[in-house]
């Protein structure tokens, strides 16, 4: 995936945003963690306060899922979202341990119409959802157990490569307004704060 790095990078400065995206269900929903995980680290952060970087986590709009779905067809609920969120540039990641998924696939044909670099991470190449992407990272074990805990650990090593290939683009944040209160507090009825022991 190093041979678009650059591209990225210049997409991210420019406030263009990655997509996570995966199929879901079953035995996916390990992998629906990854991509909320990826996408949090991205627009809060990995290590150092910085500011933050858009991304959007497609399987996480559940409302547009069933709607699109409903209206389109099950294939359609990616692919819809990436013509309406995706600008050329962007980043499309595509995670899929069997690279078959039709919904993948059809995000992937629409994000490479649109002009954004897909990058996929499946399970073992070749498959049909790396023959789509731009880049690709397939772990080659045939346990999907195996193909999610790398995609995790991969996950993790991009954005630490955007946080550092970016350092000095991604200032630190301004520190928020007011106090930073740390552990539970209860706020009762008349407004006094009351810490909670946990």
């Amino acid at each position: 995936m190093g041979g678009h790095r650059g591209a990225s990078r210049r997409g991210l400065r420019r406030g263009r945003r990655g997509a996570p995206t995966d199929p879901g269900g079953g035995l996916m929903s390990l992998l629906d963690a990854h991509l909320a995980h990826l996408t949090a680290e991205l627009v809060g952060k990995l290590r150092d306060d910085r500011q933050p970087l858009s991304a959007i986590a497609l399987h996480a709009e559940t409302s547009a899922l069933t709607a699109i779905g409903n209206d389109y067809g099950y294939e359609e609920v990616f692919a819809r979202q990436v013509r309406a969120h995706g600008r050329p540039d962007d980043v499309l990641l595509l995670l899929s341990t069997s690279g078959g998924s039709g919904n993948l696939l059809a995000a992937a044909r629409t994000g490479r119409e649109a002009g954004l670099r897909c990058w996929a991470f499946t399970g073992p190449a070749p498959n049909p959802l790396a023959e789509a992407c731009h880049e690709v990272l397939a772990v080659d074990s045939p346990d999907t157990q195996v193909v999610q805990e790398l995609h995790l650990v991969s996950s993790h090593l991009l954005c630490e490569y955007v946080e550092q290939a970016m350092a000095d683009q991604l200032t630190p944040a301004a520190p928020a307004a007011g106090a930073v209160r740390a552990g539970v507090e209860v706020v009762l009825d008349g407004g006094a704060v009351r810490p909670v022991q946990a």
